[in-house]
This record gives C-alpha cells, structure tokens and sequence, in this order.
C-alpha cells in the first residue's frame, strides 16, 4: 500500500521560504558571530557577503534546474542524471551524514541553553524529550513540520531584525546611549579593519561557509510546496537577500558597538548584550529563548530533509529497504525514525562521554565541524549539474524565466572559490582535524559506492 503512496504537496510557499531560512540561520549565527569576529575584526562582514554572493550563484542554479523539474531532493537527483550517479549517491549521504551530527549538535545545545533557567535538569532525559518532540512533528506530516519551522524560523527572524533596528538607531542616532551617536568608528579602530589580516580574512570563510549550509534545503522542499514554479521563483529571489541582510545587517552592528577586540571582556552571546546596551534587562532571558528556537529549528530541519534523502537511497538500492516506505500521512516515517535514532544515539553518545571525561566534549565539537565538508558537497553538485543541464536541455532554456546570470563563468567562478576555502580550510590548523574527518567520510561513501556498483555489475 505504501508503495503507492507519494510525498503530498501540502506545504505553503512561505513555509518553503522559512524552511531554507531555518536551516541556513541557526547557531551559527547565534552562538558562532563571536569567534569569527575575535578571528578576523570587522572584515567579517566582507566574508559573509563574499560567501553570500557564492551562495546566490549555487541558489539561482538550482532555481533554474528546479523550475524545470520540481521534484524532492532535486539537487540530488541532478547530481545523478546531469554529473553521474556516484555524485547523486555522494549528495545524498553526504546530507544524512551532515544532518545527523548536526541535529546531534543542535540537541546537545538545546539541553545547555535550557539549564540558563532550569540548571538541575537531567540533559539525558531532557534531550529524549526533545527528539522525541521534533520526531512526532515530522511524523504528523510534511504541513505539520512546515508549519513548527515557519515559527521556529520566525522567531529567529524577528529577533534578528529587531536588533537590526535597535543597533542602527544607537549607532547613529544615540538611542540607548544617552543621546550620543556611537557611529562606526570601531570599524576601523583597535587595529584596523583587517584586523586578522588576510589569512583570518580568508580562515574566516570556511565558518561562514558552515553557517550558510542548509540553504539547499529549498531544493528539497519542493516537491512538497502548492504551486512550486511560483513559488520557486519567489523563495529564491528572495531568500539569499533575506539572509545577507539577517547575517551582515546583524554583525554590522555588534562590531559597530562593539570593539571586536572587546568580546571576550563581554562575556554572553554579543545578541544579548546588544539588547542589553539598549535598556532591555531581559535581554538574557529573551536571546536564550531564541538561541533554543534556533537550536530546535536546526535539528527539525535536518530531520526533515535527511529523512527524505534516506527515502530517496532505499528507492534505489543504496540504503536498507526498510526506509522506503510512506505512511498514511505521506511521510517517509521509517526514515524519520532512522535519522531520529542516528541523532538520539550519537547524543546519548555524547553525554555519556562528557560524564566520564570533560575533554571528550572537544571530540564532539570535532565531529561536527567535520560536516562542513560534506555540507558543501551539494553546492559542487549543483553548480556542475547546471553545467550538464544547460546542454542537454537547450530548448528549454530559450524562453526560460528564471536562467542563471553570466552562465557559465559564475559557476567556475563560484567551484573555484569553494575550492580554495576547502584548501584554506586544511592550511589553517584549527579546521585541519575537521577537514580531514569530513574527507575520510567522503572517502568512505565512495569506496562503499564502488564495492556495491561492483557487485551489481
């Protein structure tokens, strides 16, 4: 009966916007503005623009190959018919692996930010809890989910552009600040605005990168969304401004009122203390709250879209029958219990670990920068497979609406850069373990893709 199910297009073109937006603002954001700031000044604002721009490349070649072809987990599917299987298979595992150590991370986080008010609670049991949560959520159906997301999304949203606000008007007109302006001057004060120097510019990158990913979660939403040419269109137009403006708007202003240099003397989240410097005294309280949002929206994301991969390797023999399967509900729910038990083992895993030795905690941090590498396997998928697309469907791009700008120099251009920040990414010796960890998963994949193929054959 299963069998003859499909995936439902029940979601709305909102949820679809707010969906990319939840994946790609989470903690990284939140919790990983700091560090990068301390590691290369101000000229972080120019990293994140830099890699935005890339990123704009990656979306609008996905939206062109979308707009054809509207179908779940699209970039993978590209991959397979327009570079070769092998990358389709990579693109798939490589966003399990990814979304399952990130909704590990994301757990993990959630349990600490919820000890800022509960300070006895048992993370253990605390963290079942909360997968259990987010695993019926899916499970309920592909509108449920959207609908947690789109709120989960929302409050991150709100926040971010209510800090926006606030910070301009202390930055430029004293509001919070006794009347005096504080301008930007810090931009450039405390050693310049390259403070870090080329190589924290260019070391910057590969965090900003890691914050970034999830984007691509659009590509897989859409054959789930009402209308999706509309609303393709529309969600990817829109999301990449969305996001630059969330990120650069939101660090403009910590390192406009802030000395980066400062941050550490601080303390807390710079979030926090931005609303703090403008008379709001709950301000712990109310960032907290989002930080958790951000967190549970992170995990829900990478239920959601891992789920439907691993449906996606069953279909063709890459991953255990098992997962192929839809419920009533026309979820792909055996594969939502299998990512959802990935995430809950790997945080027992965790806890476990943390109780007996505080320094395996740095393992885990490891591990999850390890799927930064893996992250950007799909972006390589699309930029090669639009490549591939445009000379195979010549007649379909002759009158098509939504065509990728400066074809096909930006896709080089946007492979190259992604390129040199992995290279970048093994020079620098804080992400050197990282890199290496998510290549040897990369390595794995392959090796057990040509054994498998082999005996096909």
């Amino acid at each position: 009966m299963s069998q003859h199910r499909k995936l439902k297009r029940s979601m709305s073109a909102g949820q679809m916007e707010m969906i990319s937006l939840g994946g790609a603002i989470g903690v990284g954001l939140f919790m990983g503005a700091s560090s990068t700031i301390k590691w290369t000044g101000p000229s972080v604002i120019l990293s994140y623009l830099f890699v935005g721009f890339l990123l704009y490349i990656v979306m609008r070649a996905l939206g062109e190959m979308l707009y054809i072809n509207p179908g779940t987990g699209s970039f993978a599917d590209y991959a397979t018919k327009y570079v070769h299987p092998l990358a389709g298979y990579m693109a798939e595992w490589a966003n399990v692996f990814e979304y399952i150590v990130v909704g590990m991370s994301e757990v993990v986080a959630a349990t600490e930010y919820l000890k800022f008010w509960w300070p006895n609670i048992n993370s253990l049991t605390v963290g079942i809890i909360i997968i259990a949560f987010l695993i019926m959520a899916n499970l309920a159906s592909a509108k449920a989910y959207g609908s947690l997301e789109f709120w989960f999304a929302m409050i991150k949203v709100v926040t971010i552009i209510l800090m926006i606000i606030l910070g301009f008007l202390m930055i430029f007109f004293g509001i919070g600040n006794h009347g005096q302006p504080i301008g930007v001057s810090n931009l450039w004060e405390h050693g310049g605005f390259f403070a870090g120097g080329l190589s924290g510019f260019i070391f910057s990158m590969s965090i900003v990168v890691g914050s970034y990913e999830g984007i691509e979660l659009l590509g897989i939403s859409a054959g789930e969304v009402a209308n999706p040419q509309k609303a393709i269109v529309k969600s990817v137009k829109s999301i990449i401004w969305r996001i630059l403006i969330f990120y650069v708007g939101a660090i403009f202003v910590i390192v406009s009122i802030y000395p980066w240099n400062q941050l550490d003397q601080i303390g807390g989240s710079p979030f926090t203390n931005t609303f703090a410097k403008v008379g709001i005294t709950a301000a712990a309280s109310i960032i907290n709250f989002v930080v958790l949002t951000a967190a549970l929206s992170g995990a829900n994301s990478g239920i959601y879209s891992s789920s439907r991969m691993l449906l996606k390797l069953s279909k063709h023999n890459d991953a255990p029958k098992f997962f192929n399967n839809l419920s009533k509900h026309h979820v792909p729910d055996r594969a939502i219990l299998g990512i959802g038990s990935g995430i809950l083992i790997g945080f027992i895993l965790n806890v476990i670990a943390a109780q007996f030795n505080k320094s395996m905690s740095e393992l885990f941090v490891i591990v999850f920068s390890s799927s930064v590498l893996p992250g950007m396997i799909p972006w390589f998928c699309i930029l090669i497979a639009e490549l591939k697309f445009r000379k195979h469907n010549p007649e379909l791009m002759e009158d098509h609406p939504f065509s990728l700008p400066l074809y096909p120099f930006s896709n080089y251009f946007a492979m190259i850069m992604l390129a040199l920040i992995v290279v970048f990414m093994f020079i620098n010796p804080d992400t050197r373990i990282s890199v290496i960890a998510g290549a040897i998963v990369l390595i794995v994949a392959v090796v057990v893709y040509l054994i498998r193929h082999r005996k096909k054959s």
